[in-house]
């Protein structure tokens, strides 16, 4: 009785800006609401299919669109919080909702009668002189039924069925498993002379750490604020290679964490069902719906940045070779848990510059006014903090977020630190969409960006490297897209683009930061309040394409394994290990780690979205150091291109093909040369003399 009679979801929110009331939601909350947000769904789109009046875009397509709203409303709270603040109840939770909410979803896309009213108004759309966004509203909805099953003969359609079901769960299984594989591993170092190499800032994190787990002495995790320093300055080898080795062996321990065979399963069902719709491989199927269109654009733009950046890669690491026997006065080979710490050191040497230096400049409270400051600058919103609106824990901040004319653009939720029941990385959700709604008001949304930044210490404030501020820029930028969203319907709104566009606008923001009247603005020494000295800020910006071949040949290596495991033609039975060593062996440049496995924590394919779609982030860097030209030109925060950039590409969410607002910012099709030219691979063409 009190699950529902004082059940949050199934009132009227009475909070400020109609935001979630975190403080009131109980963990029983969530089950009770996901039925009865199931059933009503259920009941809606039954009513939908059993209209007795012929099929039209207001009463079937809008019906669709606006139906779930309950069922909305839970979800949107319960995957943010399962995802930043997880317990095993959650957890628990999650497994038991996840085949209701695939066999409400196939209920949908399954029903005859319903697909065959979709398909009625379709099959007019030429005739029903619908706006633009409409007109992409009913071909998204048309297609959403296509890919999920509803032109299938009644067995297939029972098999997907099953197929979709079995996916949900394995899926979440996988990224279940790697959390708790990663949480368990802990190194307590109690000897001083183990923490040689290790800097202050990082060693007093390390104490802290043990500190608030009871313990003595200093701990280091598999979290990117204790795993990431530890491998760049830790001077035993040792002790690097145990951290590396258990890094890279989340998720392959042969025990009940396990993923391997989760991943053959997952790999096996998606080549089912792309089979089942008439694909001979799962890419060939997801790929469909995205700007790429098909493996071979794919495997064209990896094998085009490849033969760009090896060359440049075998380089770095020769030098860093070359280096570390210099170093050490023997012929040591540079082995994965030796790059970073190596390359650390000749860096350092070459441009006199590390995390440790400019970290006192990047205090996170200052860094996150630097960022809404620029956001500010190029399109004039402001931020304004509200501790009335309730969050799902204390660490999480929330603001209010003004248009430059005053109007309410969004709600913004701030989460930096890394938890126990937190994922790792960092990502970008929405808890409410914007959209209008069935009267007419535009429903402003709710956005959260979610990392795992440096904790402070007892003695210091939370202090960011370099590539903490690029990763809050990056989700800074996701950010932007989701609040400038101006759209009628909200699967067509803010973030909902195609997988290989949505990381256009976080990528563009993180060229902010090697520039130099940026970072004058946005680093300041937290102790004495000087700005970062102009030698530094040179040093930083001479740095930022140091190593930039290894780097782009890491993330095609993963774009590689991604396309590998999903451009599969038979069933997959193999070692899984195998595989992953096979599918990226012509990016390799340190030399690999037998028994080493990253498939088994690739949560981004496996159970993030990304499935036949990590290429993205390397077609989006062709894009964004293409559109970021333009900025150049005109002076980085020209309020006119920023206004350009935000009508076309950030204010438009899904409501375009990608490739057609692309176009009418920049003027024309996008190259590789920006990219080229932006990482020292290719020189710029001079300008021709304007006399």
């Amino acid at each position: 009785m009190t699950q529902t009679t004082h059940n949050p979801f199934f009132f009227s929110y009475n909070t400020p800006f109609d935001t979630p009331p975190f403080n009131e939601i109980k963990t029983e909350h969530y089950e009770p609401a996901f039925d009865e947000g199931i059933k009503q769904l259920d009941s809606e789109v039954q009513a939908i299919a059993n209209e007795t009046q012929p099929a039209t875009f207001e009463n079937t397509i809008v019906a669709l669109e606006q139906s779930g709203k309950l069922l909305n409303k839970v979800s949107s709270a319960f995957f943010n919080v399962l995802n930043a603040e997880a317990d095993d109840e959650m957890m628990e939770i999650s497994q038991r909702i996840s085949p209701k909410l695939s066999e409400s979803s196939n209920n949908i896309f399954l029903n005859e009668k319903l697909f065959a009213r979709v398909k009625s108004v379709y099959e007019q759309k030429d005739r029903l002189n619908l706006s633009t966004e409409d007109a992409k509203l009913l071909e998204e909805t048309f297609e959403s039924f296509s890919v999920r099953g509803a032109n299938l003969n009644p067995e297939d359609k029972e098999k997907y069925r099953k197929l979709s079901t079995d996916l949900s769960i394995l899926s979440l299984t996988f990224d279940q498993n790697a959390l708790k594989d990663k949480n368990r591993y802990e190194l307590l170092l109690t000897d001083e002379k183990d923490l040689s190499g290790l800097p202050e800032s990082i060693r007093e994190a390390a104490a802290h750490r043990a500190k608030e787990k009871g313990k003595e002495g200093w701990l280091f995790n598999l979290t990117a604020p204790s795993y990431v320093p530890f491998m760049r300055y830790a001077d035993s080898r040792k002790l690097r290679e145990a951290m590396y080795r258990e890094y890279m062996s989340v998720g392959n321990k042969g025990d009940e964490y396990d993923n391997k065979e989760i991943i053959r399963q997952i790999v096996n069902i998606r080549l089912e069902i792309a089979r089942l719709m008439g694909y001979n491989t799962y890419a060939e199927y997801s790929l469909k719906h995205t700007m790429a269109k098909n493996p071979t654009t794919v495997y064209n733009l990896l094998d085009q940045l490849l033969a760009a950046y090896k060359p440049v890669a075998i380089n770095e690491y020769n030098a860093v070779q070359g280096f570390a026997m210099g170093t050490e006065k023997e012929n040591i080979t540079v082995m994965p848990w030796d790059w970073s710490y190596y390359s650390e050191k000749l860096k350092d040497i070459r441009f006199d510059v590390n995390d440790e230096m400019t970290r006192p400049y990047f205090e996170l409270n200052n860094v996150k006014k630097g960022v809404f400051g620029l956001a500010t600058q190029l399109y004039g919103i402001t931020f304004k903090e509200n501790k009335e609106i309730s969050v799902y824990h204390p660490e999480v901040d929330a603001y209010e977020v003004y248009d430059a004319d005053g109007k309410f653009l969004s709600i913004l939720y701030t989460d930096f630190h890394p938890r126990d029941g937190k994922q790792s990385g960092a990502w970008m959700n929405s808890i409410k969409e914007q959209q209008h709604e069935a009267d007419g008001k535009d429903s402003r949304p709710q956005i959260i960006i979610v990392m795992n930044f440096t904790r402070p210490t007892e003695t210091k404030p939370s202090l960011l490297t370099f590539d903490e501020v690029n990763t809050l820029l990056h989700e800074f930028g996701h950010a932007l897209h989701g609040m400038f969203a101006e759209e009628k319907y909200a699967s067509l709104s803010g973030t909902n683009v195609y997988r290989d566009f949505v990381e256009l606008p976080s990528q563009l923001m993180e060229n902010w930061l090697t520039e130099k009247e940026f970072l004058d603005q946005i680093a300041v020494h937290y102790e004495t309040g000087e700005k970062i000295p102009q030698e530094l800020v040179r040093k930083l910006v001479d740095a930022s394409n140091f190593n930039t071949g290894y780097f782009c040949c890491r993330q095609l290596s993963f774009g590689l394994l991604d396309m590998a495991w999903h451009t599969q033609t038979v069933p997959f039975e193999g070692d899984v290990i195998t595989f992953e060593k096979q599918a990226w062996a012509q990016t390799v440049i340190v030399p690999e780690v037998p028994g080493t496995l990253m498939s088994s924590s690739f949560g981004h394919i496996f159970s993030g979205g990304y499935a036949a779609g990590y290429y993205g982030y390397k077609w989006a860097e062709v894009l964004d150091a293409d559109a970021f030209s333009v900025f150049k030109e005109a002076g980085i925060f020209n309020r006119e291109t920023a206004r350009s950039f935000r009508e076309n590409i950030l204010s438009k969410g899904g409501t375009e093909d990608p490739a057609i607002l692309y176009k009418r910012f920049r003027g024309q099709e996008p190259t590789i040369d920006a990219l080229l030219i932006r990482n020292g691979i290719k020189q710029a063409e001079p300008k021709a003399n304007s006399n």
